[in-house]
């Protein structure tokens, strides 16, 4: 039986749905309107139509010619984001078949609707490309817009996994929120060689101590075959965060590529998203309200999850009408446990999370606390306690019924089946979700602590500035930052100056110099991601250096406090001193942001709003909850 809701997550869900109300109103009516005119395609000029149905199956073009509104069956949109040079997408290359195969089993129809592009921030890492990366989410969303804005479409099957394109697709299938849609993820690959392992030769590399050889060997190990990469990072943090938001199947999430389960799973996604279409009508901008949001920020907190979910929640939030903000995920941080250890957090990777009892226990233990809205619509349903069901194979996987393709759902694990790696409410690895807002004289920031033992959650230390990230771990390998406590500085880095790349290529180096007995911290407008780990990080400063942030008036020497006990950013400089100094350092502009297609984005610079804010170029929640709709 699960507990009254936890005053704190109360508290938050009714502020959030007080804070929305103009706005989330504003969206539902749009949504409901578009519902209200019926299946799209009846409302096609016959050439129009012709279009959309002349290079499609045989029995989907005569489907697709019934347009009347009893006898229609409806036609499903496979939005994709295949490509295979990943490994996380490289597994959707066989999906639309069995999708379609599936919809048409269950009384539907379905078409390649289109792509979205899919890169990848491991390959980017360091590199010009990484600082369009952010900028890709927005990208991801319009892209999934313009597949879904032919009028073809009763409902939707979204596929992806990694870092910007879930958000994407989410963003874009909530701005046809009246739709019916159904998440399929591809699942993580099977673990390689350990985390712990690999990030030890990472840091021994940064020292100098082994060769690009023996580094590679250990990064190949550990990234070996198709699925996402193992660690808990914004991936594997989409992937958990899907499944609470009640948008994936239950379980559906870390299934491994190439099984069974994953193909039954698979199966029952497109099954299930044709009868919530035909049958029960269940929109996914309907699903994803202020109670689903509060969960999915609680879930983050519990399992661990990737900080650029600071930003991409918010995003997310927003396009449904829903006013999230950091301090509300700040607030739930202190009612919400850490119940997951996985890395960077721990040393096992998410098929031991899953093992352990994964989302199915992680959802069922915070239930039961009084930590998660139980009340909410999902894909399977109304009740978040569907989601501690696990699947099991039917008749060998091959497909008991056509709204049952091999897959049934079983009760979950009741207790953790590995308390080093997963544990109930009651008995933590830590009393708060690791996650702090930090306020001061350098603006606002988000820092993760569940990796930060408690010696190092407060640093006070000198400051050392780069206005890039080549330029500290070029000091670092010339040894000028040896033998010394320090705060690096690494600003103009945000969105509105070069993207805001992620800068975890800095974290190997800043270990080896607190594993050095130095105090060591890093502060910056940019991204750390998942690789936020055992130095503490104040990261996405707001407002950033490029637009006029007290980032750009710091100098090396001044005094920085970052105290993730209290809260607190501090840079110890007189106001009237700081005010009075010029900004200093340089955004990269003009011909310095160009090549590898940056230019082609200088419009996304000019137009993104703060980090706070979703570090988005869409402007659909305003500023002042004052005004009464989106624009």
């Amino acid at each position: 039986m699960n507990a009254p809701l936890h005053p704190i997550v109360d508290a938050v869900t009714q502020r959030l749905v007080e804070r929305s109300a103009p706005t989330r109103a504003a969206y539902l009516e749009r949504l409901r309107a578009a519902a209200d005119r019926g299946p799209a395609r009846a409302r096609l000029a016959c050439a129009n139509l012709a279009h959309g149905f002349a290079g499609a199956e045989p029995e989907a073009k005569r489907e697709l010619q019934v347009v009347d509104r009893q006898a229609a069956k409806p036609n499903l949109a496979i939005v994709t984001s295949y490509n295979d040079m990943l490994s996380a997408h490289a597994p959707y290359a066989t999906y639309p078949p069995v999708l379609k195969q599936a919809v048409i089993r269950a009384g539907g129809i379905a078409q390649v609707a289109g792509g979205v592009p899919a890169m990848c921030d491991g390959i980017t890492q360091g590199r010009d490309g990484m600082q369009l990366s952010l900028f890709s989410r927005d990208v991801i969303a319009m892209s999934a817009a313009i597949a879904l804005s032919h009028d073809m479409f009763d409902g939707a099957l979204m596929l992806g996994v990694c870092d910007k394109i879930v958000p994407g697709l989410l963003i874009g299938a909530l701005s046809f929120g009246h739709l019916p849609t159904v998440f399929v993820p591809a699942g993580p690959m099977t673990s390689g060689l350990p985390n712990g392992e690999k990030a030890k030769v990472r840091q021994l590399h940064a020292e100098g101590k082994v060769g690009r050889e023996e580094l590679l060997a250990a990064e190949a190990a550990s990234y070996h075959s198709q699925g996402t990469c193992t660690f808990y990072g914004t991936a594997n943090s989409n992937q958990l965060l899907m499944e609470v938001l009640g948008l994936h199947l239950p379980g559906a999430s870390f299934a491994n590529p190439g099984t069974s389960m994953r193909e039954a799973l698979t199966r029952a996604a497109a099954a299930r998203a044709t009868a919530i279409t035909r049958e029960e009508h269940l929109p996914i901008g309907e699903i994803v309200d202020e109670r689903a949001i509060v969960n999915a920020c609680v879930a983050l907190l519990a399992s661990g999850g990737s900080t650029n979910h600071t930003l991409h929640l918010v995003a997310i939030a927003r396009a449904a009408g829903i006013a999230l903000t950091w301090d509300d995920l700040s607030e739930l941080s202190t009612a919400v446990p850490l119940l997951a250890r996985i890395y960077p957090n721990g040393q096992a990777d998410v098929n031991h999370f899953h093992a352990a009892g994964g989302i199915a226990f992680l959802v069922r233990t915070l239930l039961a606390a009084g930590l998660l809205h139980e009340d909410v619509l999902t894909v399977m349903g109304r009740g978040l306690s569907r989601y501690t069901a696990e699947p099991r194979l039917a008749d060998g996987g091959l497909g008991a019924t056509a709204t049952e393709p091999g897959v049934v759902w079983e009760d979950g694990p009741e207790a953790s089946l590995d308390t080093t790696v997963l544990r109930a409410v009651d008995d933590p690895f830590s009393p708060d979700g690791g996650l702090r807002v930090l306020h001061g004289e350098l603006g606002t920031a988000v820092i993760k602590t569940s990796a930060v033992k408690p010696e190092h959650q407060v640093v006070t230390a000198p400051a050392v500035v780069f206005d890039d990230q080549a330029d500290f771990l070029a000091a670092f390998a010339a040894g000028a930052l040896d033998g010394r406590d320090l705060v690096a500085v690494v600003r103009y880095q945000g969105p509105a100056a070069n993207g805001m790349p992620e800068l975890h290529k800095l974290t190997p180096a800043l270990g080896v110099l607190q594993d050095r007995g130095h105090a060591v911290a890093i502060v910056t407008d940019g991204r750390m991601s998942g690789a936020s780990g055992k130095v503490p990080a104040a990261i996405h400063v707001t407002p950033e250096a490029a637009l006029g942030g007290p980032l750009a008036r710091v100098r090396d020497g001044d005094v920085i406090t970052v105290d993730a006990v209290t809260g607190r950013l501090s840079l110890h400089v007189p106001a009237e001193e700081l005010e009075a100094r010029p900004s200093t350092g340089r955004a990269p502009i003009g011909a310095e942001w160009a090549g590898t297609g940056r230019e082609l984005f200088s419009a996304f610079r000019a137009a993104v709003g703060s980090a706070d804010t979703g570090a988005s170029i869409f402007s659909m929640v305003p500023a002042s909850s004052q005004e009464s709709s989106l624009v």
